[in-house]
């Protein structure tokens, strides 16, 4: 009987460190704001703009807020719902800045990236925010635009969980023309315009030949995220593509496209397999997000493309750069890290891929020596980390038991 009560303390004791492991970096703005009325409508935009759960996807974060007063300069201009997301941007730096560190900044005067940054409307550096340590002791902030105006200031500290999250009370609202301007809303936002203006025609060209862009455009209502390959990968890959049949170059447009909106943050977090636009039916067309720090990699058996950067991220639309076309393994085979094969194998059989099956039965072969790591690796590293915790959880039970 002592046995099973040990037992049952050391896996309540376990379930309980898990627990703590998990939220030790959380946090909710929504909540934390909540506890004072006077940010109510700040706490009210952030919900509504969908800003409220990015910030809390964060690890690191720092909130401008400002009060109900301060909120009036720009409730009072009509602005649209995404037009005051991308003002409320401004005030989310992604940064750390406690109320000790605005008063230890370098040469009294620093500049820091904000989300409207990474919007994709931001121009230049209209969307770093500049904190000047200024007289008296005073705090300043203003956006980085070519006139650099420092138009608030620091109030007091809300809230702050050293180097995770700070909110911080400053007294004006931050704008800038490029955050002021007319935000066009998700229907209202060409997807092939878009990627032609952000470097990524060649990949928008093959979207309108295959049709596909209107699967695409169809979708940005209800979340979207993009994978776009370069220019130079699409060209690259072209004489390939031209060899498909038209309906596996639809299939490999669609592929590059999650009828959900994924910020890098939630990519770097949610690693693992993700369905696309052409997953259908028995059909998997999915491909493995990995993140290696800061760098995301997706994942297909075939190719292993790496995201180089965000080229619009305006919610529910998000747009990111990548270095290499996806190939899903249901049209090219996929390659398995097995032996090396005798030298006389090099050359198959013309019937080689005769009985394959679906959409790959027309893929040509892929020689371009761009192909991901087996799923073998995954899995027995997946085993290994499993082993460990259970050998962990053994050990702590029968540490209790000899007790």
């Amino acid at each position: 009987m002592a046995y099973f009560r040990r037992a049952a303390t050391a896996l309540v004791l376990i379930s309980q460190l898990h627990l703590f492991l998990s939220l030790s970096n959380a946090h909710n703005i929504t909540r934390i704001l909540a506890k004072d009325p006077d940010f109510s409508t700040f706490n009210h935009y952030l919900s509504a703009t969908h800003l409220a759960d990015e910030i809390n996807r964060r690890q690191t974060i720092t909130v401008l807020a400002v009060d109900n007063s301060a909120m009036s300069s720009i409730l009072s201009k009509g602005y649209s719902l995404y037009t005051i997301r991308n003002i409320l941007s401004l005030h989310v730096l992604v940064d750390y800045f406690g109320a000790k560190k605005l008063h230890q900044i370098t040469d009294g005067s620093t500049s820091t990236a904000s989300m409207f940054q990474s919007t994709g409307s931001a121009t230049g550096t209209s969307g770093y925010v500049n904190i000047t340590d200024i007289k008296g002791g005073k705090v300043a902030f203003g956006v980085q635009d070519d006139d650099s105006k420092l138009t608030a200031h620091y109030v007091k500290s809300i809230f702050e969980k050293a180097y995770n999250i700070s909110v911080l009370h400053i007294s004006q609202v931050l704008t800038s023309p490029e955050a002021e301007a007319p935000t066009a809303s998700p229907s209202d936002l060409i997807l092939t315009t878009i990627l032609e203006k952000q470097g990524c025609k060649a990949f928008s060209d093959i979207l309108k030949s295959t049709g596909a862009d209107k699967t695409f455009q169809d979708t940005v209502d209800g979340g979207l995220t993009v994978f776009c390959p370069s220019d130079s990968a699409v060209g690259k890959f072209m004489p390939k593509f031209k060899a498909l049949s038209p309906a596996n170059k639809t299939a490999l447009v669609l592929y590059h496209g999650m009828p959900v909106y994924q910020s890098l943050q939630m990519l770097r977090s949610g690693n693992g397999a993700v369905n696309t636009l052409a997953t259908e039916g028995n059909n998997k067309f999915d491909f493995t997000v990995q993140n290696d720090g800061e760098d995301v990699t997706l994942e297909t058996d075939v190719v292993t493309a790496k995201v180089m950067g965000t080229l619009k991220d305006q919610e529910p639309l998000i747009v990111y750069k990548i270095d290499k076309v996806l190939l899903p393994r249901e049209i090219y085979k996929a390659v398995k890290t097995t032996a090396p094969a005798p030298k006389s194998s090099k050359k198959k059989p013309k019937n080689a891929e005769a009985d394959a099956d679906g959409p790959s039965a027309d893929a040509p072969s892929n020689d371009d020596g761009e192909v991901a790591d087996d799923k073998n690796g995954a899995v027995s590293a997946m085993i290994t980390r499993t082993s460990t915790v259970v050998t962990a959880i053994f050990g702590l039970c029968f540490g209790f038991w000899l007790m």
